[in-house]
């Protein structure tokens, strides 16, 4: 499978539209070498349209450079990404393909739900050293659905080895000579617009929650469903096994659960919960054994050679942990009870059981339950009891969180406080579990007791650290706000 940034614009144009001259602009001293394509193009989605209105697209298309399959997803703001995989005839869509829009789609058909016929000419606009800055498509496209059948022109300006100036300044000539800026994303959501629009309409419908103030979204509501978007936006990456995404998707259910649990209220009972925190284990599997190896391996390499087996032991034992995670993860988002739980958590945060008023209530005593189970762990010095109230902490956070937009730089404040306190905390257990693997991995080692003996210290330190970031996380300029709400 090919992966490519693609950076373009688009403008509709009028049927007498001639492109004007662009030599002299933006360092272009070439304009010839026009190539024609005529491109046939199926498009896919469920019934619905959860792809387009997921601002994706999936298509298999003939003529061209690129014949074959092509998937567009989000990229980074600068552009849009695009995977593609060459061959495959028929309807049935590459497995390469699936597993980036699984978590969309989830156990819905991908079914043809437009074609599109476009005549293209393709020029490339070239600098001094004949190198390709960008191309100028000019398309006449005819598209049929069961929206019927549409036809209209349009040009398309996509980057090659130029920067952004160069499609400013070609796009200030369009514009002058006639073009206009595209009415669509896209030429299948423009020959779609009826049934897309209508799609659209269902989705919000469906997805109720507004607070009587001027419709506002409540903010329990507005937080439970930025964490589903990001566990779906996560998703495919997470099941490539890129580490960032699956920490950020780790992060994002245990946000959810947290709301889940803490303004039980605003939702009806159901098991989410629980399938929730399966999710998350299935996610950590894989992610703490990476954070281990980093904590446990690092500077290692000034300890002497002396220590080269004992980190090759840790590498070896905590790789293959990451291995095996994977492996699982990989399988657990294929599977019916993950994509079940996706729909489920749709049901819950699209249709809560009612509205439960205001949050800054189960806030506070949220974060009041973290302080006396934190005063207690730390009179009691018990591991365990630092351990559960650091979750406590986590879950008051996440609770901060939830009505942060609302209460602004004071909010954000506590939630800083809060964090670090909670960073203190993990980096003790941390410590904890870091002494467990290494009773795990090498108990019959002297090097591997310097290790342990290190991170002992470590543990030490870190709780020496605590009081203080417990006195800043309740000083009466960070919480005031909070009281007083």
């Amino acid at each position: 499978m090919e992966i490519a940034t693609e950076t373009e614009r688009k403008y509709d144009v009028p049927e007498t539209f001639e492109l004007p001259e662009l030599a002299g602009v933006a360092g272009i001293t070439g304009v010839h070498g026009a190539e024609t394509h005529d491109l046939d193009a199926t498009y896919f989605d469920t019934e619905d349209l959860r792809l387009m209105r997921n601002r994706r697209t999936l298509r298999r298309r003939s003529g061209g450079h690129d014949a074959g399959w092509h998937l567009k997803t989000p990229g980074d703001g600068s552009g849009r990404t695009e995977h593609r995989v060459s061959g495959h005839e028929g309807d049935a869509v590459p497995d390469e393909l699936l597993p980036l829009v699984r978590g969309i789609v989830r156990q819905q058909p991908l079914a043809p739900v437009c074609r599109l016929r476009t005549h293209r000419v393709e020029t490339p606009l070239r600098d001094a050293d004949g190198r390709t800055l960008a191309l100028v498509a000019q398309d006449r496209v005819n598209a049929e659905s069961d929206d019927g059948e549409s036809a209209w022109q349009e040009i398309e300006v996509e980057l090659v080895d130029g920067d952004v100036a160069v499609l400013d300044a070609v796009e200030r000539a369009l514009l002058d000579a006639g073009a206009t800026p595209a009415a669509g994303p896209s030429k299948v959501s423009r020959a779609l617009a009826g049934r897309l629009a209508a799609a659209e309409r269902a989705a919000k419908t469906k997805a109720k929650g507004k607070s009587k103030d001027k419709g506002k979204i409540n903010p329990v509501l507005r937080y439970a469903r930025e964490q589903r978007d990001a566990i779906i936006g996560h998703d495919p990456a997470a099941r490539q096994g890129d580490p960032d995404a699956v920490h950020k998707m780790r992060v994002a259910t245990r946000r959810l659960r947290s709301t889940l649990k803490t303004y039980r209220r605003w939702f009806p009972e159901t098991g989410v919960g629980d399938e929730l925190r399966w999710l998350a284990g299935m996610l950590g599997a894989v992610r703490d054994p990476q954070v281990l190896e980093g904590k446990l391996l690092a500077g290692l390499d000034e300890s002497g050679p002396e220590f080269e087996p004992v980190a090759g032991r840790i590498r070896a034992a905590l790789e293959h942990r990451v291995e095996k995670g994977r492996d699982e993860l990989a399988e657990a988002l294929d599977s019916d009870r993950y994509l079940s739980l996706l729909d489920a958590v749709d049901a819950l945060v699209d249709n809560p059981g009612h509205d439960g008023g205001d949050p800054s209530r189960r806030t506070r005593k949220v974060l009041k339950k973290a302080d006396d189970e934190l005063d207690a762990a730390i009179a009691g010095g018990v591991d365990e009891e630092l351990h559960e109230a650091r979750k406590s902490y986590k879950r008051a956070r996440y609770a901060v969180e939830v009505i942060q937009p609302e209460h602004g730089a004071p909010a954000k404040q506590l939630v800083k406080a809060l964090t670090a306190l909670q960073d203190g905390l993990g980096a003790h257990q941390d410590s904890t579990i870091a002494r467990e693997v290494l009773r795990e991995i090498g108990p019959d080692s002297f090097h591997f007791g310097v290790l342990y003996g290190r991170q002992e210290q470590v543990g030490k330190e870190t709780l020496r650290e605590v009081p203080a970031l417990v006195r800043a996380s309740r000083r009466k300029k960070v919480r005031r706000w909070l009281v007083k709400t």
